[in-house]
């Protein structure tokens, strides 16, 4: 299933619907999407106001296989907001076995990694590089997550 850039993602969450946006697609990650704050109950006539919102986070996800299982649903397309065309920059980490813990950090900007060792607080806020399947997504969702609240 092809999956536009602009696609607005439907999330149902144990408390209602949520909203994210397609706004890239990364090899072999697959679709970016740009996660909304706030739960509905029913959708929001105008989803433009949504995705005008700042993100709560990103997370790469197989879009086109939930869409397919109707795990998600595609409510419509929309511009990417301009501040949200610039691929992100991630943190990426491996965990020491001898801690259970992320040692060592990089920063990933869809094309290079940089090594940073630790991080500083305001790299803690960025996104974690992953794959996410639907439950977590609708977890974060519901916890309205944040990436420095991550205790790795």
């Amino acid at each position: 299933m092809k999956i536009n850039t602009g696609a607005v993602v439907e999330v149902p969450v144990s408390s209602g619907l949520a909203y994210a946006q397609c706004t890239h697609t990364k090899k072999p990650y697959g679709p970016l999407l740009r996660v909304f704050p706030g739960i509905f109950a029913v959708r929001p006539q105008d989803l433009s106001a949504v995705v005008a919102q700042a993100p709560l986070f990103s997370c790469f996800f197989p879009l086109g296989a939930a869409v397919r299982q109707r795990r998600v649903a595609i409510a419509e397309d929309q511009p990417v907001a301009e501040a949200l065309r610039q691929f992100p920059l991630f943190r990426a980490g491996a965990t020491d076995p001898a801690t259970g813990k992320i040692g060592i950090w990089w920063l990933w900007d869809g094309e290079n990694e940089t090594r940073v060792g630790r991080l500083t607080p305001e790299q803690r806020k960025l996104d974690i590089r992953g794959v996410w399947n639907d439950t977590l997504l609708a977890i974060r969702i519901e916890q309205q997550w944040r990436p420095e609240s991550d205790p790795c």
